[in-house]
């Protein structure tokens, strides 16, 4: 499997929108106006990772960043079940983390559910160390790890 990267142009939108439909419970998706607002952040990037399937591109996934001066966030990051385990999301977050730093960003933070294991391990897996829990973060009560991890030249 070929997975490219690129920046996010307009016309993605409405995939993206279905993929994390696809990829987070109804209560945690974001809704269209919401996904909008992040895309339009100060500092936001978004990066779209393409597979070569026979005879079209297809969208598998995507990240969603945004940094202020040294700090940066993890946003989102989706990918689709038929993708997942083969090295998207790893691949998307070295980039983005490249991006981020060269854009100054020396410390990245994210938020990711206490029941998501498999989010967990993805995130230790790549540094990133657990610095607290956000009671009630996400609708319905749930809570969420924070996470951050330092960014160093590569």
């Amino acid at each position: 499997m070929s997975i490219s990267l690129r920046n996010f142009a307009p016309a993605d939108f409405e995939t993206l929108y279905e993929i994390d439909q696809l990829c987070y419970d109804p209560a945690i998706a974001y809704s269209r106006r919401e996904l909008r607002d992040c895309l339009r952040f100060p500092g936001a990037d978004c990066l779209v990772a393409e597979t070569q399937e026979q005879p079209l591109l297809k969208i598998a996934g995507f990240i969603v960043t945004a940094r202020q001066k040294i700090w940066g966030h993890v946003v989102t990051i989706d990918v689709l079940e038929a993708y997942r385990r083969r090295g998207v999301a790893s691949m998307m977050l070295a980039e983005a983390e490249r991006r981020l730093f060269a854009a100054g960003v020396r410390k990245v933070a994210l938020e990711t559910a206490t029941n998501n294991d498999s989010a967990i391990a993805f995130w230790q897996k790549h540094a990133y160390r657990i610095r607290g829990t956000q009671k009630g973060y996400y609708p319905g009560g749930r809570d969420a790890l924070s996470m951050s991890k330092a960014l160093e030249e590569s």
